[in-house]
């Protein structure tokens, strides 16, 4: 006896038509709002149309990814709604099938989905890098003036800094550590009160000059070597300014792992990582969301029966609202620290995987 009957792929049929019309439709009404708010402000800086079509197309990426959980529940709602309207359901019950068997197809359909979420969101960080050079965003995040703000080099230098000022080319308070390895790489920690760039020609020859400092050798847990200094010209400092104060990758521009590694460097300088942590567990859960927002959607769409499709676009709405608010509520409560970050990103999913369950529990059979 096979274990797929036509009855599943019916069910499934149902489900994946209005699961793709969701998925495609959404983003397509979030790029119109968009472009609504903010295309004049693109003309206004003389972007070219063909950069902000590219633009918008890339950003689909990330509307997309956040959007699955609501397709999945709108394609759960309507077409179990439907199912549930024309009798199916019932006819079904009456042939000895289940309410919980019915449904086998579309649990099948939010994995496949939650698949779906996983591979855009490992595509997304690439997609929002190129969306925000195109749009020119990182360029006029960059400012003239920073203060209190630590930046990691590409060869592991931790920089932490006071005040920086793009026009005078100068930093001030500045803190640069940098972790060993042994006695022959040693562990060191320069501090100096005020530093000054200028771009030389050579490339071996350093472009920072430091001030009124001290320099801490350590080259293990029981010895540390201090040198004052009254100028240093450090060879391996060679980030101009507005590298420096150029904000750091959005966590959206940084997939799972390259995500984990940038918060492993801001620990290690002592920056609050709260709000990363957060935004990488949802890279998970969000995704996942998928499968347990249809475990909740299904029993909920039973009650369609009489009132039509209308009350299936009022649960879907209210619910999609709902979760979006438990995102961005558990996601400022992880990005303050009130609690574990990687907890708070899963308490939406949490929250609907409860009710989801009694709601399956308690449906008619």
């Amino acid at each position: 006896m096979s274990l797929i009957r036509p009855l599943d792929k019916y069910v499934l049929r149902e489900f994946l038509g209005i699961f793709a019309a969701a998925a495609l439709g959404f983003p397509i009404l979030v790029i119109v709002l968009d472009m609504a708010e903010n295309l004049g402000k693109y003309l206004q800086l003389k972007l070219p149309m063909m950069d902000i079509a590219q633009a918008y197309f890339y950003g689909t990426a990330e509307t997309m990814f956040m959007i699955l959980p609501a397709a999945v529940l709108f394609a759960t709602v309507f077409s179990i709604g439907a199912f549930t309207r024309h009798a199916e359901i019932t006819a079904a019950k009456a042939s000895g099938i289940s309410f919980h068997r019915f449904i086998l197809p579309i649990v099948f359909g939010a994995l496949v989905s939650m698949v779906l979420g996983l591979a855009i969101g490992a595509m997304m960080p690439e997609a929002n890098a190129r969306r925000d050079a195109l749009l020119k965003e990182r360029q006029r995040r960059n400012i003239e003036a920073r203060p209190n703000f630590t930046y990691v080099s590409e060869d592991q230098r931790v920089y932490k800094i006071g005040f920086a000022d793009a026009l005078q080319n100068t930093l001030q308070d500045i803190e640069i550590e940098r972790r060993g390895a042994s006695a022959a790489f040693p562990s060191y920690t320069i501090y100096a009160r005020d530093a000054r760039f200028t771009r030389t020609t050579r490339p071996t020859s350093p472009d920072w000059t430091l001030r009124d400092g001290v320099v801490h050798i350590i080259p293990d847990d029981e010895t540390n070597y201090a040198i004052m200094f009254d100028s240093l010209r450090d060879m391996r400092f060679r980030e101009p300014p507005r590298t420096l104060m150029a904000d750091p990758r959005a966590p959206d521009e940084m997939g799972f792992t390259d995500l984990g590694v940038f918060i492993k460097q801001m620990e290690r300088s002592g920056t609050d990582v709260n709000k990363f942590r957060t935004a990488r567990m949802l890279k998970l859960a969000i995704p996942v969301t998928c499968v347990i927002i249809m475990l909740f959607g299904a029993p909920l769409a039973t009650s369609t029966q009489r009132s039509g499709p209308a009350l299936g676009v009022g649960i879907s709405l209210a619910t999609t609202v709902i979760f979006l608010m438990l995102v961005q509520l558990t996601q400022a409560i992880g990005d303050k620290g009130l609690m574990m970050p990687e907890l708070a990103a899963w308490i939406p999913s949490a929250v609907f995987g409860i009710l989801g369950t009694v709601l399956l529990v308690r449906v008619r059979t």
